[in-house]
């Protein structure tokens, strides 16, 4: 089945040489789940970067070239800091958060690579293959509850949040019994309809991880959290307010993400029965699935914001230092000269050279744990409530605007006989 991104015709506007083309808005709404906005369209046509209009009317260059990306995320013309003239701010929300003290994420090397591998070791490989075990039972137990509740349910509060947010709770060290707040106040600052509400969030958080870190340098405490409070805060190798900033970011890239790719993922292979007839014949397609899922998804369509501090040549444009630039994870990850067919859903694919967690020094340093984690959720709910299905038409979805973590906030399924 081969699903393209919807043509639309590009507005226009008279300039003193005649007509000339709007350029187009960036991010956009999706009114598919699992589909670019329709207006992405004019994006993949002439040429791999072309001007877009932010959402307060600035200009900014988007990339919607696979290589481009690859070229402009892997090299050192662009940067992650928030400070730096020419960030892009894509929403009203980001004004909000633009002078809080950063993650790592907003940070460029050295100060990214120091913050960086401070916590490698709860992420990799192999720590994350050691705790697949305690995934799954988390994943069992959370469908042995929405089984014994019957449905319609919202998978999104019975399953898509709860099972990621237990997992990050127990790597990082944070007590899952402040999942509520944590939740709601994360979801009130990704998806914030004001810059005011965006600081008040960041500010509940702040205050919730001082609390916590203050705990552990007078008593070491468990998880990620305890360890780094003990080995660099206590130490002077790293100030308390940047773990609160790092400890932040992580508990909410570590649930919001992943809940809203598993249920995406649901949506989407409810919505491709010949893909999903497949991953249930063969559990060898189960990780190239995931992977194809992420790329055909592409959640995180915004986290390709940067500034350039350097000029720099990419696809015969020149951008200039103090421009602002977006990597679109949506378009890079659907450019016909790296994916073939790159609108059709197909999980047999198997491709990882998607840029769905990125590319170089800040390519995504939870992945091991978003793939182990869809790995291990999306076909136990399959083959445990094999019939499945939405108890709601798909057109129906409330879907998340274009300037946030792409997902819906509810999804109600059901399962067994009709009602």
């Amino acid at each position: 089945m081969s699903e393209t991104v919807n043509t639309e015709s590009e507005p226009v506007r008279e300039g003193r040489a005649g007509p000339a083309a709007e350029p187009p808005l960036f991010p956009q709404d999706r009114t598919c789940p699992y589909l670019p906005p329709s207006g992405y369209q004019a994006f993949r046509e002439g040429g791999p970067v072309r001007e877009a209009t932010l959402y307060d009317g600035s200009p900014a260059w988007v990339v919607s070239g696979y290589e481009a990306a690859r070229q402009l995320l892997g090299g050192t013309a662009l940067s992650a800091d928030r400070m730096n003239p020419g960030y892009p701010i894509v929403s009203e929300r980001m004004e909000g958060i633009r002078f809080q003290p950063p993650s790592f994420v907003g940070m460029d090397p050295p100060d990214h690579t120091r913050h960086r591998r401070t916590m490698l070791a709860e992420f990799s490989v192999r720590s994350i293959n050691a705790i697949r075990p305690d995934i799954a039972a988390i994943v069992d137990e959370h469908i042995d509850e929405m089984l014994a509740r019957g449905g319609p349910l919202d998978l999104v509060q019975a399953f898509s949040l709860p099972v990621p947010s237990r997992v990050i709770c127990e790597i990082l060290g944070v007590p899952y019994s402040d999942h509520t707040f944590f939740q709601e106040t994360s979801q009130n600052l990704v998806q914030a309809e004001s810059p005011e509400q965006a600081i008040e969030s960041v500010g509940l958080l702040i205050a919730y991880f001082d609390e916590l870190i203050s705990a552990c340098l007078k008593q070491p405490g468990a998880g990620m959290i305890g360890r780094i409070a003990t080995e660099h805060v206590a130490t002077d190798r790293l100030a308390k307010h940047e773990l609160i900033m790092n400890a932040l970011m992580l508990l909410i890239a570590g649930h919001e993400t992943t809940a809203s790719m598993i249920t995406l993922g649901v949506i989407t292979l409810l919505a491709h029965p010949e893909q999903l007839a497949k991953l249930r014949g063969d559990e060898a397609l189960v990780g190239p699935a995931v992977e194809e899922l992420l790329r055909y998804l592409s959640i995180a369509d915004i986290a390709g914001t940067r500034a350039a501090v350097a000029d720099v040549e990419v696809g015969g444009i020149t951008v200039k230092r103090g421009d602002s630039l977006v990597v679109s994870h949506s378009l890079a990850n659907r450019d016909p000269s790296a994916f073939t067919d790159p609108d059709a859903f197909d999980i047999a694919r198997g491709s990882r050279h998607h840029l769905a967690f990125g590319y170089g020094v800040h390519q995504c340093l939870g992945q091991n744990l978003a793939r182990a984690e869809l790995q291990i959720a999306l076909p136990a709910l399959f083959s445990r409530i094999p019939d499945l299905r939405l108890a709601v038409d798909q057109d129906d979805l409330v879907l998340r605007d274009g300037g946030t973590v792409q997902g819906v906030n509810e999804l109600l399924i059901t399962w067994g006989a009709e009602a």
